[in-house]
């Protein structure tokens, strides 16, 4: 949420945008930036020069829309997250690998364990649970 000064009242709003027009659909952002490509540390700092190189030197506006778009990705890629399979989904995975690792488990261990907890709510007493019966087998 970006803070906009419109007169003297502040209001919160979004900086992306979309809908869906025609059928086709549509997103941006409006950004409120202020960037610039010749002195202060854009010279100095090695690496906002390397930064600055790898992008071809851009100019401030074309710098601006880099930065735009980048942002743009970031959201674009938080909603198909939240459209597909989501964000839960690998934070889940993520956090029972987090879990095995932590409970050294072995790779049979592991198999076991992801396939059996594709359909299991994750957390560590119940991962603990589901390998330490799996050592008596």
């Amino acid at each position: 949420m970006w803070a906009h000064l419109r007169g003297k009242k502040w209001s919160y709003s979004s900086l992306s945008h979309c809908k869906v027009e025609g059928g086709v659909f549509k997103f941006w952002i409006d950004l409120p930036l202020a960037v610039g490509t010749v002195g202060g540390l854009t010279s100095l700092h090695p690496i906002a020069k390397r930064s600055l190189e790898l992008l071809e030197n851009p100019d401030a506006k074309e710098l601006m829309s880099i930065i735009a778009v980048a942002g743009l990705a970031q959201n674009f890629s938080a909603l198909r997250s939240l459209v597909t399979t989501g964000i839960q989904k690998g934070h889940m995975k993520m956090h029972l690998q987090n879990i095995l690792n932590q409970l050294k488990a072995n790779q049979s261990e592991e198999v076991a364990a992801m396939e059996h907890f594709s359909e299991e709510i994750v957390s560590f007493s119940a991962v603990r649970e589901f390998i330490e019966k799996l050592r008596l087998q």
